[in-house]
């Protein structure tokens, strides 16, 4: 454990001290050693701290070693890693943010940075917890297929759409992240022990994740700790979809924060105009803070310029005001070409991990057909013929050929 972390660990465990008010004492004085080393007198000079806040933290830095030990004891027993902004291993995409967490707590595997790294394209999946029987079905699709196809499914563990939508990533053996309102410590909602087990042991070659908290190990799943945490779920993912939000809900104060403080991409899925559960997801539609989806390849091809500008390292000239961007390259690459970068080419992945539906549209290609084709050979619906040939592109299983689909052969 590096001193410089072991001295960041300190001052996220001072009473007062929040990731803002760090991010200014670190720009003020250079290093988290050099803020512990730092006299009362000076510190009160940074903005925000003052006279007050400044002896406080004098009074609490000395005991802040020995909590800072205790932290990193608990979590070596608990199989906790600790990341320290600006380190390897911290989420490029939220790093850049004003309020990124100076630390953040990891159980299981994190792996964002890197063409390669299988948790390169993340998606941020939102929710009522009181969620009706269609959010739970439209989560359980919309992340399945979108984890077959190589994206990793974040949310936040909570019951209702989080929990659909974690199952149905691993049911799908892709990846999924959850980022606890509690320490890691904890186990919130009880009833979720078991899913969070199976999240951080993965259950296939290419499933499983991370728990994700900035919290200390041992703070309890209070109120507070949850609005904070949805910024998080925002900063990892390159976009946001509600799928189903009563007015007031907590996943729009994420699609929120996710618009207007981080740029991302924002969606939501229409639900019964009568239905009280999507009150708040239709009135973000009407409100224009979402772009309407029906189905996940709408989420494909509209995260495609976000995806191909983290890809090229230009994700934050996306949002300067310089026009949109995408006359910095060629966009030669599709979201299917960099999605492949992030995980085994097809021919090592196999077709066992393939749906019914997908491995009946492999064996009617013996020879390239059209889409009206397929369907007919297959008697698919056309709305999920259309996301399997996509999950079928992105494994590079097929490729089109102008209005024909054919089935590649390993080469």
């Amino acid at each position: 454990m590096s001193s410089a972390l072991h001295a960041l660990l300190r001052l996220t465990l001072t009473p007062g001290l929040g990731p803002i008010l760090i991010a200014r004492l670190l720009a003020a004085l250079g290093s988290a050693e050099r803020v512990l080393a730092t006299k009362p007198a000076e510190l009160r000079a940074v903005k925000g701290i003052g006279p007050e806040r400044a002896a406080a933290m004098a009074k609490s830095l000395p005991e802040s070693a020995a909590l800072a030990d205790a932290e990193l004891a608990l979590a070596a027993k608990l199989g906790v890693s600790i990341f320290a902004k600006g380190a390897p291993g911290y989420p490029p995409l939220l790093a850049p943010l004003a309020d990124a967490p100076p630390i953040l707590y990891v159980r299981g595997s994190l792996h964002t940075e890197g063409d390669q790294a299988p948790d390169r394209y993340p998606l941020g999946i939102v929710g009522s917890r009181a969620c009706t029987h269609y959010g739970t079905e439209q989560a359980e699709r919309f992340a399945a297929q979108l984890a077959a196809a190589g994206i990793t499914i974040v949310s936040g563990g909570a019951r209702g759409i989080d929990t659909a939508a974690h199952r149905a990533a691993l049911r799908a053996q892709g990846r999924t992240i959850a980022v606890l309102g509690c320490g890691l410590a904890r186990v919130y909602p009880p009833e979720n022990e078991a899913l969070f087990a199976e999240i951080v042991a993965g259950v296939g070659p290419r499933s499983g994740g991370a728990l994700i908290s900035e919290l200390p190990l041992n703070t309890p799943p209070n109120a507070e700790n949850f609005p904070a945490r949805n910024r998080i779920i925002s900063g990892l993912s390159l976009g946001i979809l509600v799928i189903e939000a009563a007015k007031g809900s907590g996943a729009l104060i994420t699609a929120r924060v996710a618009a207007e403080e981080h740029g991302r991409e924002v969606f939501a899925l229409p639900g019964r105009v009568d239905s009280p559960a999507s009150e708040g997801s239709l009135e973000l539609l009407k409100s224009g803070g979402a772009a309407l989806v029906t189905d996940p390849t709408d989420i494909l091809s509209q995260l495609e310029a976000p995806a191909r500008h983290l890809f090229h390292d230009t994700h934050a000239a996306r949002y300067t005001p310089m026009g949109d961007g995408d006359e910095l390259f060629a966009p030669t690459e599709s979201l299917a070409d960099m999605l492949s970068t992030s995980r085994p080419a097809a021919k090592s992945v196999g077709e066992a991990t393939l749906s019914a539906s997908q491995r009946a549209i492999l064996a009617a290609l013996d020879s390239p057909l059209t889409v009206d084709e397929l369907a007919q050979h297959t008697a698919s619906e056309p709305a999920a013929l259309r996301v399997d040939l996509t999950v079928l592109e992105l494994r590079r299983l097929v490729a089109r050929s102008g209005p024909r689909i054919a089935r590649t052969r390993p080469g």
